[in-house]
């Protein structure tokens, strides 16, 4: 579903508890951030049991049904349990082997005490939650402790993981444990910053309009981005004169050739993907300590979806298609993502976003940088204005096609100086474009 989907929204079942399935067969609807999909089933059976509620966020990997044999179906016992296969939200279609887990408890903290699924205060915890629990030895008691930033304030596995490196800083105060208890222990850093929104007063006449899903899912989205990297800004202005002086002549008749039109987009991503081979550091994402430079050359690009949401559907390998092969995958795509029919693989593995914030008359623009990706760019409006042309004769004044390009950049692992010389290189490969080039 791609890397930057932890979890997806339950949204409709499609099939009750008791049902017959056969393989394949949809079974259930989910919503991310960036798509709405159906997951199949992985094998026949009986839908056994549904572990998970309409509306329900659920993490990647979490076991959302059981579907069994008539026999495991009429019958509650662990042994015919463990012959069920588990449904896997967001696993990409691959069922699990979870003989073991299904026959095991749920979970337990590591001394043999099984770890329910919802704790005293009514806090329900995820299997995956849970697991790590167990893992690491936490009880419930201290699981409890964990503030959660999940949906009604639950604990998910970015806030556990945050927690085990400090754990056993934030436990249950016994009920009887002494005030030198208290005073001589440590001061404990905090677990996990939360900033809260301010409280906003709201007048007479003023509109409130919930957020819908997609909305909510990009907010978290863009926050976690600003707070993961330290983002940097570099602005090149271009003179287009010649592309756009060539696309004007080659429109109709590649209208007529191809059935295709010829946007700048295809234009824009073949510069792109030009300066990404130039500078592979650009191409790249940072794993902790590491950093991974991507072999592959998967350029995204947003694009608005009627509900004024963004999607960013990427075409894959964009170094290794001609101009033709980009201007019918930037149609397809952009077509499709207007229309909601992507497909989950056509909007993941992307390694480079572009962002086109002309189309609405801006002329430029400072992109959050799409996680994990390293850098963005914007392109700005393409304007008339009047500029400096240097000829063998001196400098003259004309009026030339020029637009703003802005790149922004992860600055743990691209400096100034090559996030600059990027952008100025994808200027260079646009301002020498060949107007007499062919279709």
């Amino acid at each position: 579903m791609g890397e930057s989907v932890a979890e997806a929204t339950i949204i409709k079942w499609l099939k009750e508890e008791g049902d017959t399935i056969e393989a394949d067969e949809s079974i259930i609807e989910i919503a991310t951030d960036k798509v709405d999909s159906e997951v199949p089933a992985p094998g026949d059976g009986i839908l056994i049991k549904k572990l998970v509620n309409e509306g329900d966020v659920v993490e990647v990997g979490a076991v959302i049904a059981i579907i069994g044999s008539e026999a495991s179906a009429s019958s509650s016992t662990p042994q015919a349990e463990a012959a069920a296969v588990e449904v896997a939200a967001v696993s990409n279609g691959v069922p699990a082997n979870v003989e073991e887990t299904l026959m095991a408890p749920v979970s337990s903290n590591g001394n043999g005490t099984v770890l329910a699924k919802t704790g005293p205060t009514g806090k329900f915890y995820s299997p995956l939650v849970r697991s790590i629990a167990q893992a690491e030895g936490i009880a419930i008691n201290e699981l409890e402790q964990i503030p959660g930033t999940g949906q009604n304030g639950r604990v998910t596995k970015k806030d556990i993981l945050a927690y085990i490196p400090n754990k056993g800083s934030v436990t249950a105060t016994p009920a009887a444990a002494p005030a030198a208890a208290v005073t001589a222990a440590p001061k404990a850093a905090p677990v996990a910053a939360t900033v809260k929104s301010p409280s906003i007063p709201v007048g007479p006449g003023d509109e409130i309009v919930e957020m819908d899903r997609m909305r909510k899912l990009i907010a978290d989205h863009m926050v976690n981005s600003v707070k993961v990297a330290p983002h940097v800004t570099s602005f090149v202005e271009a003179d287009v004169t010649n592309l756009v002086l060539w696309r004007n002549k080659i429109k109709n008749d590649f209208l007529a050739k191809e059935g295709e039109k010829m946007t700048f987009t295809p234009i824009f991503i073949e510069a792109i993907a030009k300066a990404l081979k130039d500078f592979p550091l650009v191409n790249s994402s940072i794993d902790g300590d590491n950093i991974v430079i991507k072999k592959n050359i998967n350029v995204g690009m947003a694009a608005a979806t009627p509900s004024g949401n963004l999607i960013v559907p990427v075409i894959k390998n964009a170094d290794q298609l001609n101009l033709v092969g980009l201007a019918k995958q930037v149609n397809d795509l952009a077509n499709r993502a207007r229309k909601g029919k992507l497909s989950p693989d056509e909007i993941s593995g992307g390694t480079y976003t572009v962002s086109n914030v002309g189309t609405f008359g801006n002329v430029m623009g400072t992109p959050i940088i799409n996680q994990p990706q390293s850098a963005i760019l914007a392109l700005g409006a393409i304007r008339k204005k009047a500029a400096v042309i240097e000829t063998e004769f001196g400098d003259t004044i004309g009026v030339r096609h020029m637009m703003f390009l802005s790149h922004s950049y992860d600055h743990r692992n691209i400096d100034g100086a090559l996030g600059g010389s990027f952008v100025k290189k994808v200027a260079e490969y646009l301002e020498s474009f060949d107007i007499n080039r062919p279709i």
